[in-house]
């Protein structure tokens, strides 16, 4: 108990710090919640996921709950573009292939990792925070391995709708995923946030 309390106040300060010193890729001031992360991956059907790519792990929060549920021969690849976390989280699951890259670049690490396509893509991402180019490109990426009929899964805080890199990317993913639904808020995490599952089908993509 004692251990785990140690690594919870770690895992805050050190997202303090990154708050305080990188705003735009932190984007909040405290980890997600554990219910915000339950929402995260309870829609995605783990037993058939193959394969599994998490943007901005961050302080682990979501990928505990990933691991928690992913299949013991399932492929997991986190990118992570701040150095800090990328190594905390190759410390924290050794068994997780850890870029310290950009999502822009998934399609090449994936190809690197001898994936051709992904089940599921988990983003922790703060895109009210992304430029409109930015947001774009890394949703053009994604849609470049994920599968037909593959997730993306990622959060917004609800303040964030209030921005306009926030309202940008709720109408991205209207236009470039067959599917979009969200999850009713979490007002314990801090900001309060909810979840988008998006679905990849471009026959049926919306407009």
């Amino acid at each position: 108990m004692r251990k785990a309390r140690q690594m919870v106040m770690t895992d805050y300060a050190t997202q303090l710090s990154k708050f305080v010193t990188h705003p735009k890729t932190t984007g909040a001031i405290t980890p997600s919640s554990k219910n915000l992360a339950q929402k995260m991956v309870e829609w995605t059907d783990w037993e058939s996921v193959n394969t599994v790519v998490q943007y901005g792990p961050g302080t682990g929060v979501f990928t505990e709950q990933i691991m928690a549920n992913l299949n013991p021969g399932a492929k997991f690849i986190a990118i992570e573009i701040n150095s800090v976390f990328a190594e905390m989280t190759r410390t924290r699951f050794p068994r997780i292939k850890v870029h310290h890259d950009s999502v822009q670049n998934v399609h090449e690490i994936c190809i690197r990792e001898g994936v051709s396509e992904v089940d599921v893509v988990i983003s922790g991402i703060p895109w009210a925070f992304v430029s409109h180019a930015d947001q774009e490109s890394a949703l053009d990426a994604t849609l470049s391995v994920l599968r037909q009929g593959g997730q993306f899964v990622t959060f917004a805080y609800l303040n964030g709708l209030l921005l306009p890199e926030g309202q940008h990317f709720r109408k991205l993913l209207r236009q470039k995923f067959s599917h979009v639904e969200t999850s009713s808020a979490t007002w314990l995490n801090l900001p309060p946030a909810f979840v988008y599952r998006c679905i990849n089908n471009p026959v049926a993509a919306q407009t």
